[in-house]
């Protein structure tokens, strides 16, 4: 039997979200645009919902990316709905919804890195600290420690709310 315990529910997870996004206009205050580019399919509706907010406090011209990937080998395909000449030189924001191992992060990340940037930030909405690879968020929502038999899970009902639980 499975032990669940909410940890955000949907306002908490909105006012993250919205201070992260102030954390990211404040890192590109001198930009003329950037990319948000969330991981499918989490990450992505995260990165929409930063987008929004930026959208609402900023003159920044933002593109959305959505990064697809195999979760459970991330190392075989990762692919974006952009063209090199889209992100090239300029500020990346790669959202994800859990920073977990940091597998499907640091693969995500690296597809960036064959291209020139301005700079690559990373954004999780929680950090559970129990990494494998050497990745860190710039930005998170909530840091949390857990054992490594717990699992977080973030999840979107029908009209779109999201919530995150401990599973232990």
């Amino acid at each position: 039997m499975s032990d669940r315990k909410q940890i955000l529910d949907h306002q908490e997870i909105i006012q993250k979200l919205k201070r992260i996004s102030y954390q990211i206009l404040e890192a590109n205050i001198d930009e003329k645009s950037i990319v948000v580019a969330g991981i499918y399919e989490n990450g992505y509706h995260i990165a929409e919902i930063i987008v929004g907010f930026l959208k609402e406090i900023s003159s920044l011209e933002i593109s959305l990316c959505k990064i697809s990937i195999d979760k459970n080998n991330p190392i075989k395909t990762v692919s974006l709905n952009l063209k090199e000449n889209d992100y090239q030189n300029k500020s990346v924001v790669v959202v994800d919804d859990v920073l977990s191992t940091g597998s499907t992060l640091i693969y995500s990340v690296n597809y960036f890195l064959s291209t020139p940037l301005k700079q690559l930030k990373t954004v999780v909405l929680v950090d559970r600290a129990h990494k494998k690879y050497p990745i860190h968020a710039d930005y998170k929502g909530l840091a949390l420690s857990t054992s490594m038999k717990s699992h977080v899970e973030v999840s979107r009902d029908e009209k779109g709310q999201f919530s995150a639980s401990l599973v232990s």
